[in-house]
């Protein structure tokens, strides 16, 4: 997915991996998301994780996804690949780091 993300010094397009639920935005406008980049967080900390299979999800480059959330309109975002299911797993990882759960 490709949404605006605002930043402490400017809003720009990048790439994110959604992280509200399909039963969350079938009730709501918006969607929840997760920051990807292609700058690698230095140090990795325990809310960030290297996204292993970057090509198949549609990505440019090699990216890492960072637990940085932003709530957007659906209509603002677009879908360009998906997450394989190991990357998928670390950033639930990076997100039960951040905000718990099972």
């Amino acid at each position: 997915m490709v949404g605006a993300f605002p930043g402490a010094q400017v809003t720009k397009t990048r790439p994110a991996v959604v992280l509200s639920t399909e039963e969350y935005q079938r009730h709501r406008p918006d969607v929840v998301v997760g920051l990807i980049t292609t700058q690698a967080p230095k140090p990795l900390a325990p809310t960030d994780c290297a996204l292993r299979d970057w090509k198949q999800a549609g990505l440019r480059a090699a990216s890492y996804f960072r637990l940085f959330p932003v709530t957007l309109s659906q209509r603002e975002v677009r879908l360009i690949g998906r997450l394989s299911d190991s990357d998928w797993e670390l950033v639930r990882v990076c997100f039960k780091a951040g905000f718990g759960g099972e």
